[in-house]
């Protein structure tokens, strides 16, 4: 579904991303990890059109969209859930879900999304009339996570959903992601600092250290790599 080839990416002047290379299947779920500042964030922006490469190119189902806008790249159905949910804090919970439903083919479907929006997350529809910046950080991950189900897109990618949240309600936002994959067969792509909790939700991963791949393999085989669990597991 989607292909990363030799992008590099540059920031403020210096380069965050060198000739990064990547793939996920459709229906795969597949993990990016690595430290903070790896540029993580900067891949998954530039992949939602945030960022444009200075090189190398970027396809979803085989069609370039490396040139795209932003809007465009969300029309062909790719949402981002940034790092810490960029909601609109004066709007309600039903509100911010309608923001991600704006494309004009999903005015139909948008009380089917919501409800299945309110099925994974039970506490938003307790919460619907209830302005976002009053919710707890998880209820606000949620949030941010049920707004971009609204699109119903193609590639779901994450950013760091884990950050800042209490380990019961990481809990529940990964094992949400994990019931997201297989009852709606979604391809996910995840960056995460987690790197356990990652690789045993996803089927491939990445590692991205210092703007560049360094490893890649199935999860399972992440798991038990010497570098990744001395420098990113602790054993």
């Amino acid at each position: 579904m989607l292909e990363v080839n030799g992008i590099d990416v540059f920031y403020d002047g210096l380069q965050a991303l060198a000739s990064v290379s990547l793939n996920v299947g459709t229906g795969e779920f597949v993990s990016i990890l690595g430290p903070n500042g790896a540029g993580k964030s900067t891949l998954l922006q530039t992949i939602a059109g945030l960022l444009v490469p200075r090189n190398g190119e970027i396809r979803l189902l085989g069609e370039p969209i490396h040139t795209l806008g932003p809007h465009q790249i969300v029309g062909l159905g790719v949402s981002l859930i940034p790092e810490e949910g960029w909601l609109f804090p004066q709007m309600d919970v039903t509100e911010n879900l309608l923001m991600g439903a704006y494309p004009r083919m999903l005015r139909g479907t948008v009380e089917d999304r919501m409800d299945f929006v309110f099925q994974l997350f039970p506490i938003l529809r307790e919460r619907h009339a209830q302005q976002a910046q009053t919710l707890s950080g998880g209820e606000r991950q949620m949030l941010a996570i049920g707004r971009g189900l609204m699109a119903s897109p193609k590639l779901l990618m994450l950013d760091e959903p884990s950050l800042g949240l209490a380990p019961l309600a990481i809990k529940a936002i990964l094992g949400t992601l994990a019931r997201i994959h297989e009852e709606q067969t979604a391809t996910i792509l995840l960056a995460e600092q987690n790197v356990h909790h990652a690789l045993m939700l996803s089927q491939r991963g990445y590692i991205l250290e210092n703007g560049r791949i360094t490893m890649d393999d199935e999860s399972q085989v992440l798991l038990g790599n010497s570098h990744v669990r001395r420098n990113y597991l602790g054993l």
